[in-house]
């Protein structure tokens, strides 16, 4: 599994946010989609929330690449 680290200023990322942000998903609707459909987990729970709000040290994966929020 591919490992980065994503920077943000601010208290938080929404899961869908940070999907695009590191061109996980093209759109938000693609983000949206696979949100949805149960691909993508946080600190390894399958999350269906695409407004989940991620903080630093929440650890999102999909598509084979593990995103921690720094």
């Amino acid at each position: 599994m591919k490992a980065e680290t994503i920077q943000i200023d601010s208290e938080y990322i929404k899961l869908q946010d940070l999907l695009k942000l590191t061109g996980l998903a093209a759109t938000g609707g693609m983000a949206k989609i696979v949100i949805q459909n149960g691909e993508v987990k946080v600190n390894g729970e399958v999350c269906t929330m695409r407004g989940k709000k991620l903080r630093a040290g929440d650890v999102a994966e999909y598509d084979g690449v593990a995103v921690t929020v720094a």
